[in-house]
This record gives C-alpha cells, sequence and structure tokens, in this order.
C-alpha cells in the first residue's frame, strides 16, 4: 500500500470531518480531510516542479505543525524521500545530518530559521530552502511555504511509485556517535501502521492525540500514519505538557495516544487527575524506552477506562511486539508478542531460536524492516548479519512459551564485572520495587580490579526522601554480589532523547574520559 493513498482513501470517505486538529498555546487550527489531501497534492506537484530524480531526498525540519502532515503525505506522493529531522539538534548536528542525507531540498519552520542559516554555507547540496511561517527573507534564497505551493493542481501527480520504493528516512537518536539515517520503503511503513490499527484497535471514530515530536516514527509512524489510514481525527497538542494534554482531552473528546514513558510517569503523579472530565480517553500506548511497572499500576488505578498497550520495535523494523490491555496484569514487565503480520524470534548468536527462558538477541524477519542505513554499508551488513532475513534489534531478552517477550537489556548495556555478565535493567528493576523512585539509570563504570562495576542514578518522586543506606539495603537483599551498585548518586532529572530515553553515555562519560570504553 503507497502512503499517499491512505490519506486519499480517508478523504474520499471522511472529506469534511478533521483529520487534524493544531492546539497551540496561542492559536487552533482544524484541517478538513479534503483540505490536507489537496494540500499534499499540491505539495507533491510543487516537489516535482523543481525537476529532482526519483528518490532525491527532502527533509522536513519542523514542529508539530498541520503543514507537517501535508508535507508527509505530499512528498510520498512526489516518489522523493522525506527526511524527518530533530528540531532538537545544534547546528552541527543539523549539518551533519543534512549533508550525509544528501539532502536537495530543505523544508523548515521559521521558528529555526537561524539554525538553518548557520548551516547553509557547509550544505551546498540543498538546491531549495522553503519556509513554513515566518519571513522566509531570513534565510537567503529561502522561499515561503504558502507561495511553494501557491496555484499547484490539486489533483493526483502522474507518478509511478511501487510500494517497495524508498520514501522515509527517520534519523536515529544518537546517543552513541553519529546518528544513521533509517531508509523505509512504503510497504514497511504501511505494514507498521496496520500493525498499530489492529493492536491499538484504532477506528475512524477515535480522536487521537499527538503528544510526541513528528520527527520521531513514534508518533510519525505509530500514531499520525495510522490514524490517517481508519480515517481518525489527530489532535496535535503542542507543546506537550500534563496540563495541556488533560485540557485537550476535555476539550477535543480525545480517545487514544501514543506516550513516551517520561509522559505517562508525569501524568501518573498529576495531582487531581481523577477529578478531570477524561472518560473519553481510553487507550493509550507506550514505547520508547522502559516502562517502570508502578506507572502503568498507577495509572490504570487512576483512570480505571483506560486500556494500555504497550508496543515495542525501533525505527528499522517499525512495530515487532504488542502487549494487549487484556494480558497487561498477567504478563506485566514483557513486552507483548509478535503482532499477526511480522515474524519475530529470540536468536543465539550462531542464528539458531533461543529456547523458552534462554537469552538471545530479539530480531525480525519481514518486509516491515528497513532497506538500511542511508550510506552505511557496513551498519546496514551488521544489522542483516546473521542472514536469511533477520535484523537484529541489539536488545537481549527471552521468550515465555506463549512467545512473550521480556527485554533484559540493550546489548551495548551489559557491562562485565570480574568476568560476569550484567544486566544494568535488572539493576533498575530492583530499584523501581523502593516507592520512592520515579526514574532510575544503571551503567558500567571503570574499576581497577573487577573492570567495571555498576553505577546506579536516581530521581526521587516529588516530596519523597530516600537516601543511598537504603537503596545499598534493597540491593544487597535482592542482587548477588556483582550485581550491586558501588555508585549511588540521587539526581534531578536525566539527560534524555525526545522520545524519552535516557542519555546512558552522557553519564557515562565523566567515568570514562581517556579510557576506552563509554
Amino acid at each position: 500500500m503507497l502512503t499517499g493513498d491512505m490519506l486519499r482513501r480517508s478523504a474520499h470517505r471522511f472529506p469534511d470531518k478533521p483529520a487534524i486538529v493544531f492546539c497551540g498555546p496561542q492559536r487552533s487550527q482544524r484541517v478538513l480531510y479534503r483540505e490536507l489531501d489537496a494540500m499534499a497534492d499540491r505539495v507533491a506537484h510543487a516537489v516535482l516542479a523543481l525537476g529532482l530524480p526519483k528518490g532525491s531526498v527532502v527533509s522536513m525540519l519542523c514542529r508539530n505543525l498541520p503543514a507537517y502532515g501535508a508535507v508527509f503525505f505530499g512528498v510520498a506522493r512526489s516518489g522523493c524521500v522525506i527526511n524527518n529531522i530533530s528540531v532538537l539538534y545544534a547546528p552541527d548536528e543539523l549539518g551533519y545530518v543534512l549533508a550525509k542525507s544528501e539532502t536537495r531540498v530543505l523544508i523548515y519552520d521559521a521558528q529555526f530559521a537561524d539554525k538553518v542559516a548557520a548551516v547553509r554555507a557547509s550544505c551546498p547540496g540543498i538546491r531549495h530552502y522553503v519556509s513554513i511561517g515566518g519571513s522566509a527573507g531570513e534565510v537567503p534564497g529561502a522561499i515561503a511555504f504558502d507561495r511553494f505551493i501557491h496555484g499547484q493542481p490539486e489533483t493526483p501527480p502522474a507518478v509511478v511509485i511501487d510500494e517497495r520504493d524508498a520514501f522515509c528516512m527517520t534519523y536515529t537518536g544518537g546517543t552513541t556517535g553519529h546518528p544513521k539515517g533509517v531508509l523505509m520503503n512504503h510497504r514497511a511503513r504501511a505494514i507498521t501502521a496496520h500493525t498499530v490499527a489492529v493492536e491499538e484497535h484504532l477506528e475512524a471514530d477515535d480522536v487521537v492525540a499527538i503528544v510526541t515530536p513528528l520527527f520521531h516514527v513514534a508518533a510519525l509512524n505509530i500514531m499520525f500514519q495510522p490514524a490517517i489510514l481508519v480515517g481518525a481525527t489527530a489532535v496535535f497538542v503542542t507543546p506537550w505538557s500534563p496540563a495541556a494534554f488533560v485540557d485537550a482531552v476535555e476539550a477535543e473528546r480525545i480517545t487514544a495516544t501514543f506516550m513516551v514513558p517520561t509522559q505517562a510517569n508525569a501524568l501518573a503523579m498529576l495531582p487531581g487527575l481523577e477529578d478531570r472530565q477524561l472518560k473519553s480517553w481510553t487507550k493509550l500506548s507506550f514505547a520508547g524506552a522502559p516502562m517502570p511497572d508502578w506507572v502503568q499500576v498507577e495509572l490504570m488505578r487512576r483512570l480505571p477506562q483506560l486500556r494500555l498497550t504497550q508496543i515495542y520495535g525501533q525505527s528499522e523494523m517499525g512495530v515487532i511486539a504488542a502487549l494487549p490491555w487484556q494480558r497487561a496484569r498477567d504478563k506485566l514487565g514483557t513486552v507483548g508478542r509478535q503482532p499477526y503480520n511480522v515474524d519475530v524470534a529470540v536468536l543465539r548468536p550462531d542464528g539458531t531460536p533461543a529456547e523458552p527462558g534462554e537469552l538471545g538477541e530479539v530480531a525480525s524477519r519481514g518486509d516491515n524492516l528497513m532497506i538500511g542505513y542511508y550510506g552505511e554499508p557496513r551498519q546496514t551488513a551488521e544489522f542483516f548479519r546473521l542472514g536469511e532475513g533477520w535484523g537484529l534489534s541489539g536488545d537481549v531478552g527471552v521468550m515465555d512459551a506463549e512467545g512473550y517477550i521480556t527485554l533484559i537489556d540493550r546489548a551495548k548495556d551489559m557491562l562485565i564485572s570480574g568476568g560476569e555478565n550484567v544486566y544494568p535493567k535488572e539493576i533498575e528493576q530492583v530499584l523501581y520495587e523502593l516507592p520512592e523512585v520515579a526514574e532510575c539509570a544503571v551503567f558500567g563504570i571503570p574499576d581497577e580490579k573487577w573492570g567495571e562495576v555498576p553505577a546506579a542514578y536516581i530521581q526521587l518522586k516529588p516530596g519523597s526522601r530516600l537516601d543511598e543506606a537504603r537503596v545499598l539495603a534493597q540491593c544487597e537483599q535482592k542482587l548477588a554480589r556483582h550485581k550491586r551498585p558501588r555508585v549511588v548518586r540521587f539526581v534531578e532529572d536525566f539527560p534524555k532523547t525526545p522520545i524519552g530515553k535516557i542519555q546512558k553515555n552522557l553519564l557515562k562519560e565523566p567515568y570514562w574520559a581517556g579510557r576506552k570504553k563509554i
């Protein structure tokens, strides 16, 4: 299925229904399906009028604005590749990604004009700059978005596109080293959209809140694209805050959303949550980082109508496991089992399937996988190193007899202490048993005797008190000696990626400065 067809068909079915509702701090906007469909066609024709070869990269640097939806589907209809860029990048990072992706057109939110101007000289491959809002003159040679699409036909362009053609690229979070461009075709992202629609029970009458950045797959491909596929209304809550989200639920009668654990954590601790008019909100899916069990339990207690669906996947694979709300209690701690339309396995290093309960690396196989890392043949080969179509997640896990997967840790986060493998997530789970702990991060630091030992950084819930002695006593009771943290530090917050993953590499850096491992 082609991405552009998702919007076209929903526009035929629901022409006068809102496709996007923008809830911003200063204004709101409603875009009907027929309007979004027509705007996407105008974007497609405008891109084609530039004379770019098929498969050329059009980069998008933008907040969650209605124009994002038109550009996403419009570029997909043009036969070009849309590259979704993090708005959090510093100029050096932005310049690297623009150059590495071989971007030919940059469509950017005028709010980030200074960043764009700063990298313009270092990106000679970019031939066209298009500014959304503000003054296009802030970047020499730029054209305003409205002018860019003005007068273009509101009919589908005559472009031959196959579902195996590349259309979408997202750069990985870059928690270590430079980010990599994950290149996807239409079919792969259609599979993910169908997976989410089925596993999260999305329907045309849903009102879906988009509360994470569209430049990441979590919002763009795991919530917005499925919402358009089924003909639901997508509500952009921009910027995110617990209060803004609750207000939007009441005002728009929101029924479903995806959140990263950090957002769910904030809601679980929000005073007066039970007193708000939130009964319409019945579907919550989450992924992106480990969700503490207490957060899930607390949300289910405070909002009994809320059905929690955990999903698990990666930019490179889409959604490869889901834990339905019906099993949320008896399978708490797992990330679910494979959906109906992808293959998932836990594999030994030789590529053979691990037995139930045996450690291995989580892998997936099928049309859901990426084409590869853009311009990175060696890293692409590493991802597919086991052959037979399997792509490797980098996550160590176990699968039970029913097929439910429990993640042990990221393979790269494992530390070796005195010759013994130590998985930080196991230690973090023990720390989360302490009711005062809101979030925690465990990682390896150098030790002259043991090579590496665990360190634990802990953020407490508001108003809670906890000391190192009690933390160490908890670990002494629950963990073998070599797994117990040698350093315990209490912090106000953590450095995180846009989807809520704690950047452990930044926590490690002071300890590993001048040493080989980080």
